[in-house]
């Protein structure tokens, strides 16, 4: 089943959502044909931020650095649910305009998802700056990238037309406000990192090629800007 997916690769969300799709297609026996698409949350961030994560998003948004610290650590207890370690306090997020490109030059050879998973690793578990140069071509070796290709590819334009059409799609059509933003088999939209069971609801009701129901959704956690929240219960 062909599944597109907006993510940004600075998104806990849009890892955590990416686990549970892949554990709900398990679960229901459906092999995925994943399509990614870019969705940049900070379009104007440097390659390095000089303050720590809750620092800044504490000025941003006029909260209380505890305030943000919790909301972090919510956010990681979540993704540990999922087996995802996300170091929070060693995240530096920045410009991700270059990762995408990547994961483009990655998906042309069908490694889009490997190049995914790996950015997320990198950023949240790992803690390296991820719009620096230095950590893209560590993530795109660690793939299996062509070290030339991807060196050709960061001293050029190339694929930046691939990430702003992405996210034309997103805002013009889709009218996404927030990632992860799924579309499965080109009809059903599902938007959030749900809870696995409605991501098999999603799968089974896709494969119902005759129906055009729509899918019952639970207010799911996205991030939208660059700011990520748990939503309340």
């Amino acid at each position: 089943m062909r599944v597109d997916i907006w993510s940004d690769v600075v998104c806990p969300f849009c890892y955590i959502g990416k686990k549970r799709l892949e554990a709900a297609a398990e679960q229901a026996g459906i092999e995925l044909e994943v399509h990614w698409h870019s969705f940049e949350l900070d379009p104007d961030a440097p390659p390095r931020q000089e303050v720590s994560n809750s620092e800044r998003l504490a000025q941003k948004y006029g909260r209380t650095i505890a305030e943000v610290e919790d909301m972090q650590r919510n956010i990681a207890t979540m993704a540990l649910e999922e087996g995802i370690q996300f170091n929070w306090e060693n995240a530096n997020s920045g410009n991700t305009f270059n990762a995408h490109r990547i994961i483009h030059l990655a998906q042309s050879k069908g490694l889009g998802s490997e190049a995914e998973e790996a950015f997320f690793y990198s950023y949240m578990t790992q803690g390296l700056p991820i719009g620096e140069r230095e950590t893209i071509e560590d993530v795109a070796s660690r793939i299996g990238l062509n070290p030339v290709e991807v060196d050709d590819v960061l001293d050029s334009e190339e694929y930046a037309d691939f990430v702003k059409f992405d996210e034309q799609v997103a805002h013009e059509q889709l009218k996404v406000t927030g990632v992860p933003f799924f579309v499965f088999d080109q009809r059903v939209a599902l938007a959030g990192a749900q809870p696995r069971e409605v991501f098999v609801q999603v799968l089974q009701k896709a494969l119902e090629t005759a129906s055009d129901e729509d899918v019952e959704q639970q207010d799911a956690p996205v991030c939208n800007d660059d700011a990520c929240d748990v939503p309340n219960k």
